[in-house]
């Protein structure tokens, strides 16, 4: 999410030193910006409430002190955040899923952060945030996926599945879709029974569970979350699947297969030529990786500054534009690129209903400023892949140009076999 920054000169005009009232400023900012919509808050000097938009849609109300007011018209895309999880941002009426609707249906609101990153000092934040090394990667893995399990137990699938689902089908349930989107990483692996295969960012092992099940090969995963190793060691008692914990720099060995659900965006760009020079060093010569992750349609960006500092720090949603050139760096065959455009947005949808369902257990076990951060953070996720242009893809690798079948039916195939085996043991 990027709102539309105010500049120095314009933020000194709003508040013309103490004669502006906060709230004043900000209804200057959104008469500007706010064109469509029904937008609505409490002038805390007037006490008026005052509308933006043209009144179309949800009625959006929000209620929030002078301070948070000085704060979002200064830097929007940090302190809009911050002053809901403080309590000082409310939603007097309306969702958060309507607010974020309306904010991103007027386009003078958006700033296309391509232009930023004209901004020399822009571009080397962006490159400091994204260097990720050894050490740093694995703080930032344990600031997110080491929360505790009850946490995510009470949101996500049975499986824990932390990652984008695949609706393949209407009305699917969450635990079908998720179920769904393993099996068809899996039909694009060409699986056969010996192989070694490889699980970069493994989580709580259920990717690497289900390719272990689904032939007879033996599976490493590797991750940077103690409590996730220790999850995934438990689960895999029984099964042809171990768990390390481990930097993916670091793995040794080779493999016939390498897949990767939900890390990728751990990486950060500067990391992306080693991150592939590495997978094709992995490979078998007639190897083949498939990388599932985030990403945008809209060119190379920078992480909004309030997911970066509160959510996923070192964090990065990468365009098709820089990952591409990598690959091509790393000697390795694009073989296949699948973009799935609405599915995660139908995930969080599911993510939201049971993290409100589980509310009050999700406050015991942290309180209610912890539930407000992540309400903002499933809400504008949501919001990102609705109306800003993110998306999932898939990327097939080989080492051979031969490595994989000469058009992509393998794959159909083996999802509509999966579907029936779904359909006789429902």
């Amino acid at each position: 999410m990027t709102l539309c920054a105010v500049q120095s000169d314009d933020q000194d005009r709003l508040f013309d030193s103490t004669h502006v009232h906060p709230g004043r400023a900000l209804s200057l900012l959104l008469d500007r910006i706010l064109t469509v919509g029904n937008l609505a808050f409490v002038d805390g000097s007037s006490g008026e409430l005052l509308h933006f938009g043209d009144r179309s849609g949800p009625e959006v109300i929000l209620g929030l002190t002078a301070a948070a007011a000085r704060r979002i018209v200064a830097n929007p895309d940090l302190a809009l955040g911050e002053t809901f999880v403080d309590g000082e941002l409310v939603l007097v009426k309306g969702t958060l899923a309507e607010f974020f609707a309306l904010v991103f249906r007027n386009q003078a609101a958006l700033e296309l952060s391509q232009s930023n990153l004209g901004n020399v000092a822009l571009r080397l934040k962006r490159r400091f945030q994204q260097t990720n090394a050894r050490l740093r990667s694995r703080r930032n893995v344990e600031h997110h996926y080491d929360l505790s399990l009850d946490l995510y137990r009470l949101f996500l699938d049975a499986d824990m599945q932390y990652s984008c689902a695949y609706f393949a089908e209407a009305g699917m349930t969450l635990e079908e879709a998720q179920l769904a989107k393993k099996r068809h990483l899996i039909s694009k692996l060409l699986l056969e029974p010996g192989q070694r295969v490889l699980d970069i960012g493994c989580g709580w092992g259920g990717m690497a569970l289900e390719v272990a099940a689904t032939e007879q090969v033996s599976v490493l995963g590797v991750t940077l979350s103690g409590e996730q190793l220790r999850v995934a060691r438990e689960r895999a008692s029984l099964s042809n699947a171990r768990f390390e914990l481990t930097d993916y720099r670091d793995v040794e060995g080779s493999f016939h297969r390498i897949v990767s659900v939900g890390m990728f965006e751990h990486v950060g760009v500067p990391n992306y030529d080693t991150f592939f020079q590495k997978v094709a060093e992995l490979l078998t010569d007639d190897g083949v990786a498939v990388i599932h992750s985030i990403g945008r349609k809209d060119g190379p960006d920078i992480t909004n500054p309030w997911i970066e500092k509160y959510i996923f720090p070192g964090g990065y949603i990468p365009a098709l534009s820089e990952v591409l050139p990598a690959i091509e760096r790393a000697g390795l065959w694009v073989t296949d690129i699948e973009i799935l455009r609405l599915h995660y947005a139908e995930t969080l949808v599911e993510w939201q209903r049971r993290f409100r369902a589980h509310r009050p257990q999700i406050a015991k076990l942290y309180d209610e400023r912890f539930c407000r951060m992540w309400d903002f953070y499933l809400a504008a996720s949501e919001s990102a892949f609705r109306h800003q242009g993110h998306m999932n893809f898939q990327i097939q690798l080989a080492r051979r140009v031969d490595a994989v079948p000469l058009t992509r039916d393998y794959i159909t195939d083996r999802d509509r076999a999966n579907a029936r085996l779904m359909a006789d043991t429902a």
